[in-house]
């Protein structure tokens, strides 16, 4: 048992000595869909997030957090279980972990076994059969997961045209007067977690966690918010129009999704590599920008609610989405921009008066065994791998706990994010979609590490049969050293010079996905 994990026990124990169940804090968790650190908090002069940005004044803010999957469901059902997709087995949209892994406990059923009203509101694990078409519902939640009425429409054709036609389109600001219900997803749950915050009236405490979709495609919002930004602003965001040639084929995604809406399909962009044009580049950028200045409105509506006192906040996101570097239009990769992810953390127990800028290393996982010690539960003990599906490793942790560094124990201690995601084959492909492949498609995993310093992503045979992979069958290889590239957009794992460090990379990677 580590010094670490014996030191937040006493802590711990030494805290709910001194406290009852009744004057325990309230937890708030905070979910956006895609949300890259485009906020004028984390640097972003182009970011209109006034509300985010006064809540980062106040708190503690991590500017390397990073996803262990560019997809939805698991990387959701990995920050919700404390697990990495490996663990898990999951790496689409298709399976439920209970029933096909293991019963392993999640965050929010972790403060119900210990007293807490539980309640999920919008888009927190995804919907389908990865949550058992449930939210994981009884496990997770004290009551059934608010999903917004107008969420069925979706993916429908509401956004009109020029001509008054009903498109699915990429691009979609509306009046709401003209939407389905007259309102929008995310519009439903902040009222809803507004409802809620403000008539709780129960003895014990509660843990809410809130989904919004947004900025996730389509970009449909109300139309105020793409007025906010000038099209010519997103001319030179990045220099990339076209796939770097060092970069290895099966690293790409084709952006799928994207190409199948209906102002985007009729350019004939071709596959897999377009490029698209500069105005269209253009307008997707400012599009996503006022996606993420909608969701930073309701965020703001939701915490004139939040009593301040008594409640720990949490927000991050699944992960990001790539704006056109490396000539991408999604998330479905290994890279920086798909990966990383705003994590900002306020706690009553650590009041501020300046905004804390946290640089260690994070990740997804860590947040489960945070939470826990920032309500000072019962510790989650790290994952024995070896007695992972015995009864008594059903709740445990794969990441590590951020109480410590919030007290500033080990802020110069080196840490790792490890990612993954799956392909098909070398190539990208539209069938089997080489973006989304399901299970029994994959046939290469590329393993990615994250130091304070390099990215290191390896691609290597993956047996979906057994989950089992093989380090010495390599289909290609990337290293990037964020010291002069911090787009990721120069490879330099064949230059020589490199040699050495791309060799200890390497097997440091492979140590830490083999544990």
């Amino acid at each position: 048992m580590s010094t670490t994990f014996i030191l937040r026990v006493l802590m711990n124990s030494l805290f709910l000595f001194t406290v009852n169940s009744a004057s325990r804090r309230n937890v708030v968790l905070i979910i956006f869909d895609d949300l890259r650190p485009v906020l004028g908090g984390y640097g972003d002069s182009l970011a209109q997030t006034p509300h985010l940005d006064a809540f980062i004044k106040e708190s503690y803010y991590f500017t390397n957090a990073y996803s262990q999957q560019s997809l939805c469901a698991p990387s959701r059902n990995s920050m919700l279980t404390g697990r990495r997709p490996d663990t898990l087995h999951l790496y689409d949209f298709y399976s439920y972990w209970r029933d096909f892994v293991g019963n392993f406990t999640t965050l929010p059923q972790y403060f119900k076994s210990h007293k807490y009203y539980t309640y999920g509101i919008g888009k927190v694990f995804h919907p389908g059969l990865s949550s058992n078409n449930t939210d994981d519902y009884p496990y997770s939640w004290s009551t059934p997961t608010f999903r917004p009425q107008s969420e069925k429409y979706m993916n429908s054709p509401v956004c009109p045209d020029t001509s008054g036609m009903l498109r699915k389109n990429l691009i979609c600001p509306v009046n709401l007067q003209t939407q389905p219900l007259r309102t929008l997803p995310d519009i439903e749950s902040t009222m809803e977690a507004i409802r809620f915050i403000s008539t709780y009236n129960r003895r014990r405490p509660f843990f809410l966690a809130l989904g919004l979709h947004k900025p996730h495609i389509n970009f449909r919002f109300p139309q105020q918010f793409i007025e906010q930004f000038r099209l010519e602003d997103f001319n030179n965001y990045t220099t990339d129009s076209r796939k770097p040639e060092d970069m290895p084929n099966v690293a790409w995604n084709p952006y799928i999704d994207v190409r199948s809406r209906d102002d985007f399909k009729y350019q004939n962009i071709s596959f897999p590599y377009g490029p698209i044009s500069p105005v269209q580049r253009s307008q997707i950028r400012q599009a996503y920008y006022a996606s993420v200045a909608y969701v930073d409105d309701l965020f703001g509506k939701f915490m004139e609610h939040v009593n301040r006192s008594n409640t720990i906040v949490m927000l991050t996101s699944d992960h990001g989405w790539s704006l056109g570097e490396h000539a991408e239009w999604a998330k479905y990769s290994n890279f920086e921009v798909a990966l990383r992810v705003p994590l900002i953390i306020r706690s009553p127990e650590f009041p501020l008066v300046a905004p804390q800028r946290m640089h260690a290393i994070t990740e997804l996982v860590d947040i489960f065994p945070t939470l826990v010690d920032l309500a000072h539960l019962t510790p989650l003990p790290s994952c024995n791998t070896s007695a992972m599906h015995n009864a008594e490793q059903l709740a445990c942790a794969e990441g590590k706990s951020l109480y410590p560094l919030l007290q500033g124990y080990g802020l110069g201690d080196e840490y790792l994010a490890l990612s993954q995601y799956p392909r098909p084959g070398l190539e990208p492909t539209k069938h089997p979609n080489s973006d989304k492949p399901k299970l029994l498609n994959i046939k290469v995993m590329g393993y990615s590490l994250r130091t304070t310093t390099f990215r290191y992503t390896l691609w290597v045979r993956f047996h979906a049969k057994n989950f089992s992979r093989d380090w010495n069958d390599i289909f290609g290889e990337e290293l990037y050293d964020h010291r002069l590239d911090i787009a990721e957009d120069i490879n330099l794992a064949k230059i020589s010079d490199f040699d050495q460090m791309r060799t200890r990379l390497k097997h440091q990677l492979i140590a830490a996905f083999s544990k």
